[in-house]
This record gives structure tokens, C-alpha cells and sequence, in this order.
């Protein structure tokens, strides 16, 4: 199976991590992810809160690449995700003159939802060699994943299973709570860090009081939100996992500390009570 991959900004930078877990996992099952070329940045927040334009057209850029290549996008970022489906969106309803050739007629996936059908599931399962038994996590999937719904797609958007589900397949336990879709302050702590922490530090207080050890998301911001305000050193961290390094973590015989070197609340103390490293 091929298809064409949108990595987005944060996968060459603070979110290096990811990337490598999204290889890693996507070469065991199989599946070829193929660069868009030459894509480039889709806008993220700022476009869409300065120019309706924009917010169509960067994203575009990279749909008529896709096109190019004839084959379905997959988009591990929850916001580049959200913003590549509203700019298809827009361009089915031809409200701007596109500079490119573009139908908008691709699927675009996010990487949750692909790697959560039943028959990735199946393929999950069967390629666990070693279970997360005893790990005890929530699944955190923020707003710009699920959100708004017209646009994402998404009817569970309130409660939503992908990440739960995927969880489920590596073993881990997972514990419900009433958090999954609360925003995490996106961008806003680069401009109100006192809001950005009270929001975070209420998810790692729900999270806690919830029994959970760690956070599993899929969107780069989430990820770095939660995980730099633990940066000082809390007496009780909870560990913020990628999805994909989880799914890693049990395809691999060899599991090895250093792929989790990013992370401030280090996550090798507890896969080590779990034997999970």
C-alpha cells in the first residue's frame, strides 16, 4: 500500500520524535509513505487568523501535489490534518481561484483514524510482539483533530475512539475520562503562558486524578504543551507518548532508552516497572 505523506512543520523540528516512530511503524506494517515533494507549510493558525485566503491556498499548494502523485494523504499533525480537509473543502465549493491545478477529490486521513480501521487494527495486533500490560494511560486528542466536525469529519467528536482503540491493540489499559477533547491552549501560551499553563496543568491534574501514569496523543502541539510545562521537574510526571511510540515500542525486540530523549517527563522509569524497555 503507498500513500502519499504530508509531514508538516513540527515533524522536522520539536516533533523529530514522532517521526521517527511514524517510520518505524509504517515500515512494519508495510505501508510505503511517499513525501509530497517539495510540500510546504499549510498555514497552520496563523493563516486562517489573518486571511481566509491564505488558509485555503497554502494548503492547496500541497493537495494539487498530492493529486500529481494520484495517491491519498495522510497527515500525522491534528492541525495541518484539519486545515488541509477545510481547504479541499473550500475548493469542491470553488470559492477561490486555486494557482494550481486541484480537484480536491483525494481522501485525506488523519494518521489516528487510518491506523484505527478494523483491518489496521487486525494488522497491529498481529506485528505485537511484547504488550504494554500494566500501562495505565488516557488518550488525549485535543480540539483540531476532532473539531468542528463539518470539517474533520468526525461524529464521535465529543467522545472520540481512535487513539482509544489503538491503545486497546498494544495492551495498554485505558482509562476513560471526561478531558479527550479539551483544549490544551494551542498556541496561546507564545502570547498568555499563564493561560497556556492553567490549561495544561488542568489535563495533567485530570489525568492523575483519573489513575492514569502517562498521555498518549497525536498532535505535535498537544504533545509539546503537555509534556515542556513538566520541564522543571514534577514529583509526580506523567509521560506524554506519541501514539506511534507506542505501536514502536511492541513491534521492536530491541527497545531502546534514546528514542525517547525529547521528552521532559521521561517516560523510561515507568516502561521500566512495566519491563516494557
Amino acid at each position: 500500500m503507498k500513500l502519499s505523506f504530508y509531514p508538516g512543520c513540527s515533524l522536522e523540528g520539536m516533533a523529530a520524535d514522532y517521526a521517527r516512530s511514524i517510520d518505524a511503524v509504517f515500515k512494519a506494517l508495510d505501508i510505503d509513505l511517499v513525501e509530497i515533494d517539495d510540500w510546504s507549510c499549510c498555514g497552520a493558525t496563523a493563516a486562517h487568523s489573518l486571511s481566509e485566503a491564505m488558509s485555503v491556498i497554502l494548503p492547496a499548494r500541497n493537495l494539487s501535489a498530492a493529486e500529481q502523485m494520484g495517491l491519498d494523504i495522510v497527515a500525522p499533525c491534528a492541525n495541518c490534518f484539519n486545515r488541509l480537509r477545510f481547504s479541499q473543502q473550500m475548493i469542491q465549493k470553488k470559492v477561490l481561484d486555486i494557482p494550481w491545478p486541484v480537484t480536491g477529490d483525494l481522501k485525506i486521513h488523519d494518521m489516528t483514524r487510518f491506523l484505527a480501521q478494523p483491518a489496521m487494527i487486525k494488522q497491529i495486533k498481529k506485528r505485537v510482539l511484547k504488550p504494554l500490560n500494566g500501562l495505565k494511560l488516557v488518550c488525549y486528542y485535543g480540539c483540531q483533530m476532532v473539531r468542528p466536525p463539518r470539517i474533520t469529519g468526525y461524529t464521535d467528536y465529543e467522545n472520540p475512539q481512535t487513539l482509544d482503540r489503538i491503545a486497546d491493540a498494544v495492551g495498554a489499559r485505558v482509562i476513560d475520562w471526561s478531558y479527550k477533547a479539551t483544549c490544551c491552549g494551542a498556541s496561546i501560551g507564545i502570547g498568555r503562558r499563564e493561560i497556556g499553563n492553567s490549561l495544561t496543568k488542568r489535563l495533567l491534574d485530570k489525568a492523575r486524578q483519573a489513575g492514569a501514569e502517562a498521555v498518549v496523543v497525536s498532535c505535535p502541539l498537544c504533545q509539546s504543551n503537555l509534556d515542556m510545562i513538566q520541564k522543571d521537574g514534577l514529583e509526580q510526571p506523567v509521560p506524554v507518548f506519541y501514539f506511534t511510540e507506542l505501536i514502536r515500542l511492541c513491534f521492536s525486540e530491541r527497545r531502546d532508552p534514546k528514542w525517547f530523549k525529547m521528552h521532559f517527563a521521561d517516560p523510561v522509569p515507568l516502561l521500566s516497572k512495566i519491563n516494557a524497555i
